[in-house]
């Protein structure tokens, strides 16, 4: 998705990187725009992405990263069986809900990094085969992870929903400017 952000309008570096991030999940949430719930569970291509999964992966993804770096237990474990349910909405769950909750995630995530005195801090990363033994990472890495894994699943997000109805990131750009506007 198209994206201007204005970093020096943020401050410190903390808020530039909250705000590509922030950049990054509007792309994301761009692509569903006024999508429904049917639609945005429709998998266009060959992979088994959709749209809404990729919002339910986004937003769990995030909030387990700043558990992790909170030190604090994951909310939603997931296993190597249960993987796929972050990528698909389960029974209950819309696409309105899962789009709540990211918000609430971000919400929580900026209010975390705003509130750790150093990006230099460090935490350690879990004892897993992909990781080093020990291993640990700055707040400024965990904000640069989350800016890539948003912006990765924003450019899956761009496919999908120009397989869906030929929507391009920039027409969705247009109507989101104009909803704003009135």
């Amino acid at each position: 998705m198209p994206t201007f952000v204005a970093a020096e309008a943020h401050g410190d570096e903390a808020g530039a990187l909250l705000a590509f991030l922030e950049a990054q999940r509007g792309g994301l949430r761009r692509a569903v725009l006024g999508l429904t719930d049917a639609q945005a569970n429709e998998r266009p291509s060959a992979s088994e992405l959709s749209l809404a999964g990729l919002v339910k992966h986004v937003a769990q993804t995030e909030q387990g990263w700043v558990e992790r770096a909170q030190q604090l237990p994951h909310s939603i474990e997931r296993t190597q069986d249960t993987w796929h349910l972050s990528f698909q909405l389960e029974d209950g769950e819309t696409l309105a809900g899962m789009l709540t909750f990211w918000d609430g995630v971000a919400r929580r995530t900026e209010e975390f990094l705003r509130s750790v005195p150093s990006l230099d801090d460090t935490f350690p990363l879990p004892e897993k085969p992909w990781f080093p033994p020990r291993a640990r990472q700055s707040m400024r890495w965990l904000m640069l992870h989350l800016i890539e894994e948003t912006a990765r699943h924003a450019g899956h997000a761009d496919i999908l929903r120009e397989s869906l109805d030929g929507k391009t990131a920039f027409a969705l750009v247009d109507e989101e400017r104009a909803a704003r506007q009135g």
